[in-house]
């Protein structure tokens, strides 16, 4: 454990990215803000700040209790921040709407052979 430890370093260490490249791209595509503000890679990471992560379909805000520069399992590195109440009510709430989106959107399959059939019949019958 130290006091300096960069953005991507620590952002990799809490395990919200696989790699440090991966952390540096989202934090130089701005997708990463610190204090409600784009930051550079190498910001030092302060216990107290608040980060906001943007990751697929989702947003996190989470605030910044410890500092680790080593990526570590993934139960001590949910104890390195914590995630708002907000963010988290955010989150389920658009996962929601999501998978009801996806529920009333047709379900387009490939037509068996009884189908095709019944298909090509009709097809037949317009045509003569």
């Amino acid at each position: 454990m130290t006091d300096d430890i960069r953005l991507d370093k620590w952002l990799w260490a809490a395990r919200f990215f696989k790699t440090r490249q991966l952390a540096k791209e989202a934090i130089e595509g701005g997708k990463v803000h610190y204090n409600g503000a784009r930051s550079k890679v190498s910001k030092k990471v302060e216990i107290g700040s608040t980060l906001s992560i943007r990751q697929a379909q989702s947003e996190k805000i989470i605030i910044v209790l410890g500092l680790s520069d080593t990526r570590g399992p993934a139960g001590i590195a949910q104890l390195l921040y914590r995630e708002t109440d907000e963010s988290v009510a955010k989150r389920e709430h658009e996962a929601l709407l999501r998978k009801l989106n996806k529920a009333t959107l047709p379900n387009p399959t490939k037509p068996n052979k009884k189908e095709r059939r019944q298909i090509m019949l009709f097809k037949h019958q317009q045509d003569g």
